[in-house]
């Protein structure tokens, strides 16, 4: 009786001290659950459960309510939240590095843009993180950027002039779009719908699949298909809890990531291939036989500055990435 009554006690020991040893991390991101993001952080969040055998439980939280991207990713640097999930409109403001992956026209297609982020660029940039204060865990994506607005089809660049347009806090993308004489103003996605439903902006630019999931076609008339840049994800941790972290859990939550970018483009492709239509069905009117070429003479001397800034053989090494 007695052995029985120590063995129980030692049992329940035990199992408060599993129970204890859980660490709880919050991961969030500004678009909605049913996004190509949410899948993105639920797939992560489940993997590292699994891959960590429940010692590290991921919170996760949508739709911008632990603040904007910009403000998730200070709050990551800062360490007062372990993981973010961003595109990475915001991000060149902490890692300059990265301003490169978002000059316009940059990549041929979705699979061009992947195998650079996977490959030996977009791993090196990764790296750069790293004295920021952040661990780059892997690189995931929105997709390609496309225009909306209230005002008037937009099928070549002079349809641009006097737009007011939301743009992500990005110096890269504020400077191509200045270049097409759109009126810039950025803004923190949750605060877009907002400004489009109360006319303070005319019009905004984002792939579909946040187009869909933020349900802009209920204050959009008007999509062109532009395809103007390619808009990359990313999932970021703090990085002193990701030095904390044993070795093999490192991994574990390297492999959650990379688990998460596969759910994540996965749902890119579906939203890409079903948007169209399903947005025309609700009443949007869209232009798919975008004259690129035009929109990209538009920007030549814009162009002509990112290869100054950049190096015109870094822009066409990526352009070049086979």
């Amino acid at each position: 009786m007695k052995f029985g009554l120590i063995a129980a006690a030692c049992l329940s020991l035990a199992l408060s001290s599993v129970a204890f040893a859980q660490t709880t991390m919050k991961i969030s991101i500004s678009t909605a659950q049913n996004s190509h993001q949410g899948v993105a952080i639920d797939t992560f969040a489940k993997e590292v459960e699994k891959r960590t055998g429940g010692r590290y439980k991921i919170q996760t939280f949508y739709n911008g309510s632990l603040g904007g991207e910009r403000e998730s990713i200070e709050a990551v640097q800062l360490g007062t939240q372990e993981l973010a999930f961003s595109s990475t409109g915001p991000v060149p403001n902490f890692v300059p590095e990265t301003k490169i992956l978002d000059v316009p026209f940059l990549f041929r297609d979705k699979a061009h843009a992947r195998a650079v982020l996977d490959g030996p660029i977009g791993q090196d940039l990764l790296t750069k993180f790293d004295a920021k204060g952040f661990k780059a865990l892997a690189w995931a994506e929105n997709g390609f950027r496309h225009m909306t607005n209230s005002k008037r089809d937009v099928k070549g660049p002079e349809d641009l002039k006097g737009l007011k347009m939301r743009t992500m806090e990005n110096p890269v993308h504020i400077a191509a779009y200045k270049g097409f004489g759109i009126i810039t103003t950025p803004m923190a996605f949750p605060e877009v719908f907002t400004a489009l439903q109360q006319g303070t902006v005319d019009g905004q630019e984002n792939p579909l699949p946040v187009i869909i999931s933020a349900k802009f076609d209920q204050v959009q008339k008007h999509l062109s298909l532009t395809g103007h840049v390619y808009s990359p994800c990313i999932f970021l941790m703090n990085k002193a809890s990701f030095d904390k972290l044993s070795a093999a859990d490192k991994q574990a939550f390297l492999d959650a990531a990379k688990e998460g970018t596969k759910a994540n483009r996965a749902r890119v492709d579906e939203d890409d291939a079903k948007g169209v239509a399903d947005l025309r069905a609700k009443g949007m009117t869209v232009i798919d036989n975008v004259d690129k070429a035009r929109f990209v003479a538009a920007l030549a001397p814009v162009n002509a500055q990112f290869e100054k800034e950049f190096g015109k053989a870094n822009l066409d090494k990526i352009r070049d990435y086979k």
